[in-house]
């Protein structure tokens, strides 16, 4: 696995193939395993890097001094960024999509295009008055903030799992899934400085790239008030639901969700013909 430092600071990327390149932003708990099958993929074709976000594999872990923000992800993804001497795609599931989102509005001139799967911007549901699904990113960050300080987990991951997965995941793992999913949660407790970020749907909606934006009809009430806010904003972006796929989608159902991605890059490639 690859290992950029820069400013005392570790990034670790998996890094596969040849050609345009093509950056893949995990989702939290998960880190950038989750993107094995897609890079075996895409890698016959692309240039795939996939990095693991603050506090995942070998990435050094935020200090917690202050709250981490979308700048400082971005911040870190940046060398990736400018690895290429064209344009690249920015690809991010759930807070890597948030991630990806910051990117491309830090760095538009070098941003080809920007899928987001499921993205989690809560900020915008702040920004806009819905407060139903704003309540409920506050509930899981209070969660997430009151068991974490403590070093105490279990009931967090169960909190966690329980509003993206459905009732009793944590309970339905397996002892050896459980403890990786609990592990892989902790850096979350300083993810959530994501709610202050002040980026705002007009920022969003001067994006030029070309953006897709897959989701699941029925997911989670949060994600569903973030997706109408971007289709009022963004009636250019193509928007595709994918149902029954639920918010984990590009981990639980790869079989639906790659060959999406897959067709986004050729088209793109191809200059959308």
């Amino acid at each position: 696995m690859p290992i950029l430092e820069k400013d005392d600071v570790v990034l670790d990327y998996l890094e596969t193939g040849q050609g345009t390149t093509v950056i893949l932003i995990h989702i939290t708990v998960s880190g950038n395993r989750q993107w094995k099958t897609l890079m075996e993929d895409l890698g016959k074709d692309f240039r795939v890097l996939a990095p693991n976000l603050r506090g995942y594999g070998k990435t050094s872990s935020w200090s917690g001094e202050r709250t981490l923000n979308l700048s400082d992800q971005v911040q870190l993804i940046e060398p990736l960024i400018e690895s290429s001497e064209q344009k690249v795609y920015l690809i991010g599931h759930s807070y890597g999509g948030s991630v990806a989102l910051k990117a491309a509005m830090c760095f538009p001139e070098k941003t080809e295009g920007l899928l987001l799967l499921e993205p989690n911007p809560f900020y915008l549901l702040r920004q806009n008055q819905r407060m139903e699904g704003y309540r409920e990113a506050l509930e899981l960050r209070d969660q997430i903030r009151k068991h974490g300080s403590k070093n105490n987990w279990t009931p967090a991951a169960e909190f966690f799992a329980n509003y993206w997965i459905g009732p009793d995941a944590l309970e339905n793992m397996s002892e050896k899934r459980k403890h990786i999913f609990i592990e892989g949660l902790k850096p979350n407790l300083y993810e959530w400085g994501m709610l202050e970020e002040q980026s705002t749907l007009e920022d969003i909606r001067n994006l030029s790239q070309r953006t897709m934006l897959i989701y699941d009809p029925k997911t989670v009430r949060s994600i569903l008030e973030i997706t109408e806010l971007l289709k009022e904003a963004c009636p250019d972006w193509n928007f595709e639901k994918v149902p029954g796929a639920g918010h984990n989608a590009p981990l639980t159902h790869p079989e639906w969700i790659n060959p999406k991605i897959r067709d986004f890059l050729n088209h793109s490639s191809n200059g959308g013909e």
